[in-house]
């Protein structure tokens, strides 16, 4: 099936009619609606604002990232995600 970036009128007129319809109108039954999204996972194409900041570590601390990240890349993101378990452990605790 090929695609293509423009719509034809054909198609631009039918996703008009449907736009138009109310949502009561519309058969869903095939896909019915997820009331429970307690293990909903985040898409994978969200991506959080960075915030460019200076911060003070331990030598050890940053040695030790910096060693366990292939090739020396990556480390600040490895702590970026040790601290969000850490942040997310914290909220756990406190419910």
């Amino acid at each position: 099936m090929a695609t293509s970036k423009t719509m034809s009128k054909e198609q631009r007129e039918r996703l008009e009619r449907l736009a138009a319809m109310p949502d009561s109108a519309i058969d869903t039954t095939d896909i019915p609606e997820v009331l429970d999204w307690s293990g909903a996972v985040r898409g994978g194409l969200y991506r959080p604002r960075k915030e460019s900041i200076t911060i003070r570590l331990d030598a050890d601390v940053l040695a030790w990232f910096r060693s366990h990240a292939g090739d020396g890349k990556g480390y600040q993101s490895e702590i970026n995600r040790v601290l969000r378990q850490h942040v997310a452990a914290q909220e756990k605790s406190v419910r």
